[in-house]
């Protein structure tokens, strides 16, 4: 089970260790990471990045575990998500859902950044079928 103290955020595209902006925006401020499921459908995007839409496929990815809650910001700038904007705005969304360890137990709720389906396939998006993206070969795509 995740800790109710933790800031708990998972992660399944450039923040996942080993990813293009982990050194950036997790290294050094992750308290735990573990290897999790989310439910969704998975993009990969032609920006070098993926995203994240409702779904029931298992998206494959981490929960990152932060003591600073403050981390939060940061993650939202880089996402492109305005808590307080509107929707329309958004790159992403964010919110807290149930997470799943690699045997499919539940492990808890964590924040987690997706996109509309229809905004995906209008920047292009290439749905992913099994669950897994890699960037570490695209890093020089991602413009941040």
């Amino acid at each position: 089970m995740l800790s109710p103290d933790l800031l708990h955020v998972f992660v399944y595209g450039t923040l996942k260790p080993g990813e293009y902006f982990y050194p950036r925006y997790c290294e050094g401020k992750v308290v735990a990471s573990v290897e999790a499921i989310a439910l969704g459908t998975l993009y990969d995007l032609p920006m070098g990045y993926p995203a994240l839409t409702p779904g029931e496929d298992p998206v494959y990815g981490y929960v990152l575990s932060f003591a600073d809650f403050g981390v939060l910001a940061a993650l939202d700038e880089l996402e492109g998500y305005d808590p307080d904007g509107s929707p329309l705005l958004n790159e992403y969304e964010r919110s807290l859902t149930t997470v799943y360890d690699l045997n499919r137990e539940p492990l808890g709720q964590a924040w987690l950044y997706w996109m509309a389906t229809k905004q995906a396939e209008q920047l292009g998006g290439t749905r992913l079928a099994y669950g897994r993206w890699t960037g570490r070969n695209l890093p020089q795509k991602v413009s941040q």
